[in-house]
């Protein structure tokens, strides 16, 4: 009878210490950190001919030890990421230790206005310019400079103790005299000034792919774009997403390159 009871005690004891166990690697589990990444459809697409270099980055992470989250959306600015609530749905689930990658520039480019067309547009630079607008409806709205937008992310996740990483926009497959047509005057820039003002970390992406391509040459370049100047294909997107890659590399304070396969 002893000898029943005291085997019962071990087996609840061990039973006790497997459930300790498995909690444990439950809360571990919950807790790993999480890579969100915001942009547009150069870095997300639904379209079967094209890939966004964010999808293609899902298959470079160690899931198992990071969550890849890819909120990237076709079509979106960054002032139309904010005004839609996207950004609210990512920053809301933001945790310390979290990453947070953008890259926008691509859908910026028009007159901000209440047409089609300047829906997506924002004012160039960095500074704090802004536009009244008001929509048919009544509805009012305040439009900012691009690098404005790109604070607004920045500071968000910092102050949920997540790291922003901007990123340059990926080059379009735009040549001119033998040479890859880069956003270093423009959207490419101002992505660098705010993020060197904001202590974000930054990666060219826009120069080290272009610096690939130019490599490449015009002919296989044009290869990885099926219709248009802007969207790659599955390969283009790996080449991106490669590109990413090599910036977290150069730049190991960031700590994302531990998490790589």
């Amino acid at each position: 009878m002893r000898k029943l009871n005291r085997s019962r005690l071990l087996l609840h004891g061990r039973g006790l210490f497997i459930l300790a166990v498995l909690m444990s690697l439950a809360f571990t589990f919950s807790q790993k950190p999480a890579l969100y990444i915001i942009g547009d459809s150069t870095v997300k697409n639904t379209n079967t001919s094209f890939m966004g270099w964010g999808t293609a980055m899902q298959t470079l992470f160690d899931t198992t030890r990071i969550e890849v989250r890819n909120h990237a959306m076709a079509g979106r600015s960054t002032r139309t990421f904010i005004k839609e609530g996207r950004w609210a749905a990512v920053s809301s689930q933001l945790k310390a230790g979290d990453y947070v990658m953008m890259q926008f520039g691509h859908n910026e480019g028009s007159h901000p206005d209440t047409t089609r067309g300047g829906y997506r547009g924002v004012l160039r630079g960095i500074g704090e310019e802004t536009k009244e607008l008001i929509w048919p409806d009544g509805t009012p709205e305040t439009v900012h400079t691009y690098g404005w937008y790109i604070r607004q992310f920045i500071r968000d996740a910092q102050s949920r103790g997540a790291i922003p990483i901007v990123l340059s926009m990926i080059p379009r497959n735009s040549w001119k005299a033998g040479k890859v047509v880069r956003a270093d005057q423009d959207f490419g820039l101002w992505a660098k000034q705010v993020a060197e003002q904001e202590n974000a970390y930054f990666i060219d992406l826009n120069k080290i792919t272009a610096d690939r391509y130019e490599k490449m040459g015009p002919h296989r370049v044009k290869q990885l774009f099926p219709t248009d100047h802007t969207h790659t294909n599955a390969q283009g997107a790996l080449i991106n997403a490669e590109s990413v890659m090599k910036g977290l590399k150069k730049q190991k304070q960031i700590g994302l390159h531990t998490f790589l396969k």
